[in-house]
């Protein structure tokens, strides 16, 4: 069951950037509490490694470095709230946020990939990540006008970074180890099915329909997390 669920999120994050922690998370924490976030967030890494290469030539080097730093100052305070509080608890909060940018975006208002607001969102994007392995809606708002290769290369090539430095800090906190890695190995073949399917499925999603795409599936995303936190 947890390998079907990692393939539908990986076919997903393959087709348009993101989605992988958005779709499989919330339901990996129904099966095992203990594939997320480390487990997760490690499988993604192997993911975004073969969109990387894949999409490698949308990647805009320049975007990098800003949403990188602000990924490193997110992710510092994330592990520090992960002593004390439980990353579930703060679902409900992540969802309003990521609503709100889908509010924006709908109504006219659009946060173009300038260095502030990408530091600003990879702050948001590293500590959401780091406590919950749902990383992707802040990157992929800013991105959401531009074209689908630049939109998964260069948020590829972000993820892989930005999950090193989360899995690093996570280690740091005793909260990524041996026992990690295996649960990991579980999820991995589902991770590598989902990106077969998605060679098909980016190639519609390129000739109209990737914008509609990331805000529905960050929009439906948020709402479910709401819901899971009411019941």
């Amino acid at each position: 069951m947890a390998s079907a669920v990692v393939a539908g999120g990986a076919a997903l994050q393959g087709s348009i950037g993101f989605g992988l922690g958005l779709f499989a998370a919330p339901l990996l924490l129904l099966i095992d509490p203990r594939l997320v976030p480390a487990p997760l967030l490690l499988t993604s890494g192997v993911l975004t490694i073969l969109l990387t290469r894949r999409d490698r030539h949308g990647i805009v080097a320049g975007d990098l470095k800003w949403a990188l730093t602000g990924r490193l100052l997110g992710t510092v305070p994330a592990l520090v709230l992960l002593t004390v509080v439980r990353g579930d608890r703060l679902g409900a909060a992540f969802a309003a946020l990521v609503l709100l940018g889908v509010g924006l975006s709908v109504s006219g208002w659009h946060f173009p990939p300038a260095p502030r607001v990408l530091m600003g969102a990879g702050a948001l994007s590293g500590f959401m990540a780091t406590i919950a392995a749902i990383g992707g809606p802040p990157m992929a708002l800013v991105y959401q006008r531009e074209s689908g290769p630049r939109i998964r290369g260069t948020l590829s090539a972000y993820f892989v970074a930005g999950v090193t430095i989360s899995l690093s800090g996570l280690a740091i906190v005793g909260r990524f180890g041996l026992a990690e890695i295996a649960l990991a190995g579980a999820l991995l073949p589902g991770a590598l099915v989902g990106f077969v399917v998605s060679q098909r499925t980016v190639r519609w999603l390129d000739r109209g329909g990737l914008r509609t795409a990331v805000l529905v599936v960050s929009a439906a995303s948020a709402l479910a997390v709401i819901a899971r936190q009411l019941l």
